[in-house]
């Protein structure tokens, strides 16, 4: 089982949610608002502040399709620009859910 974490661009939400659903077996995700920044620098336009608004998504995915799930976010999720966001796979030990009360490998 593998952990795909992402942050990125809030306004990208809704256009990758769309995409994450065409994924046949897709397990379903969890998001939060964040803050954070980087090593790039913050474009002139926003106000002075290193923190920048994001969307921080985690999914918990089969092997088999936790690449294919970091790809779409690549894709999807890109602007372009500095700041897009980024992506992590992890490695997951284990996982339950509760209602079913077993583990999960």
């Amino acid at each position: 089982m593998k952990e795909i974490r992402a942050y990125i661009q809030p306004f990208m939400l809704s256009k990758l949610t769309m995409a994450l659903l065409d994924i046949p077996g897709f397990p379903g995700m969890s998001v939060s608002d964040c803050e954070g920044f980087g090593r790039g620098k913050a474009s002139a336009s926003q106000d002075f502040s290193p923190f920048m608004a994001k969307k921080r998504i985690e999914i918990f995915a089969p092997d088999d399709l936790a690449e294919h799930i970091a790809a779409v976010i690549l894709e999807t999720a890109n602007t372009h620009q500095p700041g897009a966001g980024t992506v992590y796979v992890l490695e997951v030990g284990k996982g339950a859910r509760i209602s079913q009360g077993q583990w999960e490998s």
